[in-house]
């Protein structure tokens, strides 16, 4: 979708701290961070609503991937998720550890992408 920033991303359009990424979907993190961690799972392929995004189960086992390695990475085992589509019209899945128990700079997205890479290769 031409004015889509997701897609924009997507596309390496517009720069974005890549936590994960194949051929189907993209993770990065927000830049408005709820709490250090805090990441978009994205379908490359746009589609306006998760449930429209073809491979589906392939996305959510993609999630929850993500969001184990988010496990402990930042002081909490507690992992926050939203299945959000106003801001953004397109699929997307917020995951971020509790912003409550959450360890670490949440601005320091270079150096969270960082942690979370090192913990999904573990």
């Amino acid at each position: 979708m031409e004015n889509c920033i997701f897609c924009k991303i997507a596309n390496k359009e517009i720069p974005a701290e890549i936590v994960y990424e194949d051929a189907d979907f993209i993770t990065f993190v927000d830049i408005n961070p709820q709490s250090p961690g805090h990441v978009q799972v994205i379908p490359k392929k746009h589609a306006r609503w998760v449930w429209e995004v073809p491979n589906f189960s392939d996305y959510f086992a993609l999630v929850r991937k993500i969001a184990r390695a988010l496990q402990g990475t930042f002081g909490t085992d507690a992992v926050w998720m939203k299945v959000m589509g106003e801001e953004v019209p397109h699929a997307h899945v917020w995951l971020f550890p509790a912003p409550y128990e959450a360890k670490g700079e949440k601005k320091d997205f270079a150096g969270n992408a960082e942690k979370i890479r090192r913990n999904l290769s573990a």
